[in-house]
């Protein structure tokens, strides 16, 4: 109101200040001139040049003081050229464009209530350009403030210039009557003064007007001030002027009429404005290791442009990064969305029933609750209003998201959902709606110089290890096996210590994991059920690398559902299939080994499950066995140990035995390290037994409730004499018993599925009731390869649930036997490297067939006729045999309609 008399009566003062040191200035200088021992000559030249260059500073001043501020040519013309412009370089550049300047105040800002603030002339675009501005800003969770006043006076009120105060962000739109409204000009000044004073971000907009007109104040905004000047005083004018002027200057949207669609410029404006509102963006630790590739691959499967609701879940165990890539995908993303919301530890919030009503809260923006139902309710009209991105980070149950998910419907199209959880099976439940696009993203554990940059980072505090740490780098990182979370504790645990010290650490590894890492994998064991349990520590010290079909069968005599119980592992991401294997990762196995020397770490008699040679030897010696239930004993790592019946009597608990040689180990050592007595027993419950380079099979061996039975590379040559019932097994592996001579009837195994006599080079002819015992019904696979086998019973023929029959290498095999309509099951046949002169008529009976391996069968000179039923074979392998050259193929072979492979 005071402010054009302050401003004179400052000037007033200015100037009284500056004559007055004018004077004693110039009396001074006279006095001086008077006085000093200088030549007269000099004295005149030096008084004609300073009294000359005193008034000529005081006109700059003046000038200086009283000068209008001009438009720049540069930016009029940088504006004026183009049909729509984004904003200038200095505005786009940071967050911080736009800083006041150096002689501003240094008050404090104000409180700030609005995200934006809109100026704009209201004939000219209240209804259209504005209106669709302030839905989009509003739609997309951007606080907005409107004056919808239509009777305004000149002077804004202190109600809405404490508004424009509170505001990060002032839109001025510049339309053709935008000089004639005195209130405008009134809201410009104070917009650009609070950009001095505070800082505040002004994005112009020049709608349907050339930018030159605005800021050279011509055309119609030189008509508007051109009546301005003829009521209001000078000096206001003047300061609209200036003010209008600086605006143009900052650059901006130039919006043509009649050219391009407005919504443009409307979105560009509001993704200026999101980037730079900072609390929306969540905090991400500074070193970041190999997430841009999983960033990238993440966004792929978004697919943001699609038009879909999507429930992404992000997978894995605990400490692998998923909350991180979340977060990295939040902040990358949310520009996108009308409406964002990250919820974070929703599995510990939950416990608290105050905190589920603030986590809904949440995605609604901070409405207030007062019950779960209530708060489901005003979802609805909240996410049917735009585009939603809502993340639900470390989610452990159905019903933290449920009253959200069963609603899916309600968000708008092109919504995200996107949930951390170490339970896959919860991303299933998602799938309420067809409607609903519900994806994996399982966090893939870093590579090997991902893993070495990360853990180099905490422990050397560079990207690379210290030249003499190098190899004890890569093993601490090879230990880790791209864990994220274990390289960062164990990087920092080591961090300035000795070389000694880390070799000490490595060790101490073996049998002691990290607290902290233990600690949060601990997590997901501690939310299975008992059976789960169980399963869980038999596959960690037992059954790490077994195929999956075998390992769900032997577990399931074990009375421990696996059926059911290894989907729910697999769900909750602490095992894992690949290639149809159960694998487990190193860190969640060393969880498993932890929690089974829980009882007494010291002591392993005491411990459930044994894996560890050293471990085996010492209960032996100490012959308190009873509490065991499986020995896996892998004789490449241990020395020589004698087996007694004494000490294996007492294990009454005992289920699986595996006695091996690790695969790289050599075949010609593996009978020398383990004696047993005449009189030895097994255990009367074993229901898996492994021994490899047995030398004799105990003659009192139980079999009532063996499932597998594996003896390969034994020194056998007859198993037992007379029949031994063994109605449970499923698994009888004799593979490379070059000794062994004779096996007995297959009337005592009416439930075996797979058979492998491969490499049992002394063994000549095959029991002939492997077909014709009626009950045999379930043998899925025969292995023969490489075997002394000369000739197969015909009743192998009968085999109704045979699949796979292998016969590679059977050098002594010169006849194939006859096969029974029966047998309808057989999906690959291989009889590579053989003497067979000629193969059945097998189109009869082979339409389930889909891999023939005939390759390298020398004697074999012609194929028989392909019938319409053999339309599954896709592989038909050919190469080195008699049959050489395609015209030799019978014509029939048209009838392979699925044939994918023909090699010659």
């Amino acid at each position: 109101m005071f402010a054009a008399q302050i401003i004179v009566f400052s000037r007033v003062l200015g100037f009284g200040v500056m004559g007055i040191n004018i004077y004693y200035l110039a009396t001074g200088f006279v006095n001086w001139l008077l006085h000093n021992d200088l030549p007269k000559v000099a004295n005149m030249f030096i008084g004609i040049i300073l009294f000359l260059l005193m008034p000529i500073s005081l006109i700059a001043v003046v000038y200086l003081t009283f000068r209008k501020d001009t438009p720049n040519p540069h930016v009029e013309k940088k504006l004026g050229n183009s049909s729509y412009h984004k904003p200038c370089p200095k505005m786009a550049s940071s967050s911080t464009t736009q800083k006041p300047s150096s002689s501003s105040s240094s008050a404090p800002s104000p409180k700030l209530n609005f995200d934006v603030f809109l100026s704009f002339r209201g004939e000219d675009t209240r209804y259209g350009f504005i209106d669709h501005l302030f839905v989009s800003l509003e739609g997309r969770g951007i606080h907005t403030f409107r004056d919808d006043k239509l009777d305004r006076g000149g002077e804004i009120d202190q109600e809405l210039s404490g508004t424009i105060e509170r505001s990060r962000f002032s839109i001025i739109v510049f339309s053709e009557r935008y000089a004639d409204s005195k209130w405008c000009l009134e809201e410009l000044t104070k917009i650009m003064d609070c950009r001095k004073e505070w800082g505040q971000t002004v994005l112009p907009v020049f709608y349907h007007v050339d930018p030159s007109d605005v800021g050279k104040q011509t055309g119609s905004f030189g008509k508007g001030f051109a009546k301005h000047e003829a009521t209001i005083n000078e000096e206001k004018v003047e300061r609209w002027r200036a003010a209008m002027a600086e605006a143009t200057n900052l650059g901006g949207w130039h919006v043509v009429k009649d050219k391009g669609y407005e919504s443009k410029p409307i979105q560009e404006i509001i993704h200026f404005i999101l980037k730079r509102l900072k609390p929306k963006f969540l905090p991400i630790e500074e070193r970041i290791v190999g997430m841009k590739f999983r960033l990238k691959k993440l966004k792929s499967m978004l697919q943001i442009h699609l038009g879909h609701v999507y429930v992404i879940g992000i997978c894995g165990f605990g400490g692998t990064g998923k909350t991180t890539i979340a977060k990295m995908v939040y902040n990358d993303i949310l520009c996108q969305f009308n409406g964002s919301c990250f919820i974070e530890g929703v599995k510990n919030r939950f416990k608290c029933r105050n905190d589920r009503h603030r986590l809904l809260q949440e995605v609604l923006c901070g409405l207030e609750l007062n019950s779960i139902v209530d708060g489901v309710d005003m979802i609805k009209d909240r996410l049917n209003s735009g585009k939603f991105l809502i993340v639900i980070d470390d989610v452990d149950h159905w019903d933290q998201v449920q009253p959200l998910i069963d609603r899916c419907i309600w968000f708008a199209p092109g919504s995200r959902i996107i949930i951390t959880t170490r339970d896959k099976h919860l991303i299933n439940l998602c799938q309420v709606d067809e409607s609903i696009k519900v994806l994996f993203y399982e966090v893939d554990p870093l590579c090997d110089e991902e893993a070495i940059e990360l853990f180099s980072w905490h422990a050397f505090k560079q990207n690379v290890p210290k030249e003499d740490y190098m190899n004890l780098a890569k093993r601490m990182a090879n230990y880790a096996k791209g864990h994220p979370l274990a390289l960062k504790v164990l990087g920092s645990s080591l961090y300035g210590k000795t070389i000694d010290e880390w070799k000490s650490e490595l060790d101490k590894l073996k049998k002691c994991p990290k607290k902290e890492v233990n600690d949060l994998l601990r997590v997901s064991y501690d939310g299975l059920d008992d059976f789960e349990k169980d399963v869980f520590l038999d596959i960690a010290c037992f059954f790490i690398g077994a195929d999956k079909d075998f390992v769900l069968k032997i577990l399931d005599s074990c009375n421990l559902y696996a059926t059911i119980v290894i989907p729910v592992l697999h769900d909750r991401c602490l095992i894992t299939i690949v290639d149809s294997k159960v694998q487990m990762h190193d860190l969640l196995q060393q969880m498993g080994w932890t929690f089974v020397r829980e009882k007494d770490p010291r002591d392993p008699s005491k411990w459930s499950r044994l894996w560890d040679p050293n471990d085996v030897k010492n209960t032996f010696s100490t012959k308190k066995v009873k509490n065991i239930e499986t020995i896996s004993l892998d004789l490449s790592r241990s020395k020589e140990m004698q087996f007694t019946s004494k000490v294996f009597s007492k294990m009454k608990k005992l289920r699986l035995l595996k006695v091996y040689y690790s695969a790289h180990h050599s075949r010609t050592r593996k009978v020398d390290k383990i004696c047993l007595p005449i009189d030895f027993e097994f255990p009367p419950n074993l229901t898996y037994l492994h021994w490899e380079g047995l030398e004799f099979l105990p003659s009192n061996l139980q079999g009532q409730n063996l499932v597998a039975l594996n003896l390969k590379s034994s020194n056998i040559k007859e198993l037992w004499e007379g029949d031994k019932d063994l109605p449970n097994l499923k698994f009888f592996d004799l593979s490379d018993s070059q000794q062994l001579m004779k096996i007995p009837k297959f009337s005592t195994m009416q439930n075996l599925e797979r058979l492998n006599l491969r490499g049992c080079t002394s063994l000549y002819e095959l029991h002939s009731s492997i077909g014709s015992f009626p009950r045999m019904k379930f043998l899925k696979e025969l292995d023969f390869s490489w075997s002394g086998i000369k000739e197969l019973p015909n009743s192998i023929g009968c085999l109704e649930s045979l699949e796979t029959l292998k016969l590679i290498g059977c050098l002594n095999l010169e006849k194939f036997p006859e096969l029974h309509k029966s047998m309808k099951c057989l999906k690959t046949l291989d009889i590579t490297c053989t003497p067979i002169k000629e193969l059945p008529n097998i189109n009869r009976c082979l339409g389930a067939l889909k891999f023939l391996f005939l390759g390298r069968c020398s004697n074999l000179v012609e194929l028989p006729e392909f019938q319409s039923n053999m339309g599954s074979l896709r592989f038909l392998n050919l190469e080195r045999s008699a049959i050489k050259e395609l015209p030799e193929l019978p014509s029939s072979i048209s009838h392979l309609t699925e044939l994918y492979s023909l090699n010659l």
